[in-house]
């Protein structure tokens, strides 16, 4: 009893914190999605479900389809990238340095990265330069401002976070199970498609939630990189709040946002679960 105690005393402040900044935030967000829009900004304490209209306009339904399509693409090539960049740093004996180069970004502020690849993407920019003085192209291609734009920016800014939590799983990982399977009579395909990934799941899983659920709110990038046809509904959300002032739309926006990455978590931690529950059986039928 008296180590449960003190355990509640311990996580007292980090609930405290988490109820303060979290919970309660996300509360005032959920309450204004009921309230009228005010005249001036903000909301007037009136209930409505006016602003829940919006599930049913055709330009909101075209730019959740985007952004979950979008998020969906990004989420993939950072995976592809991530797990053959995490494996080589794993396998190999300057690890350390590697992963000093993958967490040097960080020191970097965000919009500088974003900004960096305008000037090789752009029209008088680094790719363009060199295109056009080898002879390839004479006018300079559209590299920018399109969904193409926003899908390599993401995927560039979002390696990080999907390399390191497949490394540390990796790390653990018990090579000489790929050796026994190819013994076997397994190609290196096969032993890297049956043996390998599945006991990974859990970093792969990992990567997935860290990199799908930042992409469903982006904001920066979108509004930086991307044309008219890449708006997401991070930058929908920034509009109904500083443009047309319409905070309950805006707050409804993000609702469904929260809903949408809900839902994710939930997935994951069953597949994550589910992925335990297999190694495990694994793990005793070896035994």
């Amino acid at each position: 009893m008296k180590q449960n105690k003190y355990g509640i005393l311990y996580s007292l402040p980090l609930t405290v914190w988490l109820a303060i900044f979290f919970i309660l935030p996300m509360l005032i967000v959920l309450v204004y999605a009921f309230l009228k829009k005010g005249l001036y900004g903000g909301v007037e304490l009136e209930f409505t479900l006016r602003s829940f209209a919006i599930f049913k306009d055709r330009v909101f339904l075209i730019v959740l389809g985007r952004t979950i399509l979008m998020s969906l693409l990004i989420t993939f090539f950072t995976v592809v990238f991530a797990i053959p960049t995490a494996y080589f740093i794993a396998r190999s004996e300057h690890r350390q340095e590697y992963l000093f180069l993958i967490i040097i970004p960080f020191w970097t502020n965000f919009l500088i990265r974003i900004y960096s690849w305008v000037a090789i993407l752009g029209n008088n920019g680094l790719v363009n330069g060199l295109l056009i003085k080898s002879g390839i192209i004479k006018e300079p291609l559209q590299l920018l401002y399109n969904m193409a734009a926003v899908i390599v920016i993401s995927v560039y800014t979002d390696l990080p976070f999907a390399i390191l939590p497949l490394y540390a799983v990796i790390e653990k990982f018990d090579f000489t199970l790929m050796e026994a399977a190819r013994d076997l009579g397994m190609t290196n395909g096969q032993a890297f498609f049956k043996v390998f990934l599945p006991n990974i799941k859990a970093g792969i899983i990992t990567a997935v939630l860290f990199t799908f659920i930042p992409s469903l709110g982006s904001y920066a990038v979108p509004r930086l990189v991307g044309g008219t046809g890449s708006i997401m509904l991070g930058n929908l959300i920034a509009q109904h709040l500083l443009t047309t002032r319409n905070w309950p739309l805006a707050s409804v926006i993000s609702g469904g946002l929260i809903v949408v990455t809900g839902i994710t978590i939930w997935l994951m931690l069953r597949l994550a679960k589910k992925a335990r529950a297999i190694q495990e059986v694994q793990v005793s039928a070896d035994e």
